[in-house]
């Protein structure tokens, strides 16, 4: 048994406490790291607020990470101590049909994200006090020290820095692969993406790499409008409605081939001014994470089905994280994918109310914790 401070939450609308954990050894297929850097991403935040209840509590948030391998349990093979790792979200088993079909991102082993008990056997391998404590999509990475399935890890390469390593794991490859991926972005499209943070920021430089003619980044806050247009964006805007107006003259009435979604929270109101950003054939990504109680959107359906649109739901940009993390650190060696650029600031674990602090108001594009 090893302990290690964490940052957790109590409950919904609690501020992150710093506590000491107590982590059992690795067992069979587990991994345990020293945690050296993680991304502050908003779906922390919605945990924080109650957008997404989670069944218990106290949990260890944080699950956009890099650490180095400490020790390993019995019949891993994918790393050995000394290695570098990114942190997924979302596991890879390799053996369940989705994963054997390319479509690891919805790899079955995630149904277990939200468990107190390990993925791997069900135990619980975490105290606070003497109590279980969930770790957030089991990892827990605001945390020195964690337990892992080694499905949840993919190595990198030693020369990548930890923050880096941290925010490839989740936040640019979701933002990257929703353009990508989900969008399909082509050469000399119009794309519109909405809310610029690390996840939007990332879907900017998606589509420019994919050689998108136009982009438009739709956001209030003037600092994240000035980010949108470093990283690739053509034209920004300060809300929906002066968007729509000077997207209708830029394209001449044909709107954007694809609007990807990437709001702080996805509110069921937003739906329908993103659809009238879409052009006919286009595509809505909905990659933001909306509140879990919310049931109904609004949508004209008539329109809808007459201009031929279509409505996507985005989870890890709809790619395998095994092979996304490798491709977008290739692209970052060769200049292409900026990461460094979209950290802001980087703070201590115990500075993290503090980061959350200034990701609510809009002072930086995305926050690290550095361990």
């Amino acid at each position: 048994m090893v302990t290690a401070r964490a940052a957790m939450l109590f409950g919904p609308g609690e501020d992150f406490k710093i506590e000491t954990v107590e982590i059992d050894g690795p067992g069979a297929g587990e991994v345990l790291i020293d945690v050296r850097a993680c991304g502050l991403c908003h779906s922390d935040e919605h945990v924080r607020t109650g957008d997404m209840p989670l069944p218990h509590y106290p949990v260890i948030c944080g699950h956009e990470g890099a650490g180095e391998v400490v020790e390993v349990g019995p019949g891993v093979t994918a790393v050995r101590p000394g290695d570098h790792v990114a942190l997924s979200f979302v596991p890879s088993c390799g053996a369940c049909p989705l994963c054997r079909t390319g479509r690891a991102f919805l790899c079955n082993e995630g149904a277990k994200l939200f468990n107190v008990g390990m993925m791997t056997d069900g135990r619980i391998a975490h105290r606070v006090g003497g109590e279980p404590a969930a770790r957030y999509a089991q990892l827990g990475a605001f945390s020195e020290r964690q337990l892992l399935a080694e499905s949840s890890v993919v190595r990198i390469d030693p020369d990548v820095p930890w923050t880096v390593a941290a925010l490839v794991s989740c936040g640019v490859a979701t933002g990257f692969g929703s353009a990508v991926h989900r969008a399909e972005v082509k050469p000399g499209d119009a794309v519109a993406v909405l809310g610029i943070g690390g996840i939007g920021a990332s879907a900017v430089q998606g589509a420019r790499i994919a050689g998108a003619r136009q982009i438009f980044a739709v956001d209030p806050v003037e600092f994240k409008r000035e980010q949108a247009l470093r990283f690739g964006a053509t034209h920004a805007f300060a809300s929906l409605d002066e968007a729509a107006e000077e997207i209708r003259r830029l394209t001449a009435g044909a709107m954007c081939d694809s609007v990807i979604c990437t709001f702080s929270v996805m509110r069921s109101e937003l739906l329908e001014p993103a659809l009238g950003l879409t052009g006919k054939d286009g595509t809505c990504v909905i990659t933001a994470v909306a509140p879990a109680k919310q049931r109904q959107v609004d949508v004209n359906l008539f329109t809808f089905a007459m201009l031929n649109k279509q409505i996507r739901g985005c989870l890890y940009g709809s790619q395998s994280p095994r092979v996304a993390i490798p491709r977008l650190l290739d692209l970052y060696r060769a200049g292409t994918l900026k990461i460094d650029e979209l950290i802001t600031r980087t703070y201590t674990l115990d500075q993290v109310n503090d980061g959350y602090a200034d990701l609510e108001a809009g002072r930086i594009l995305r926050g690290a914790i550095v361990i």
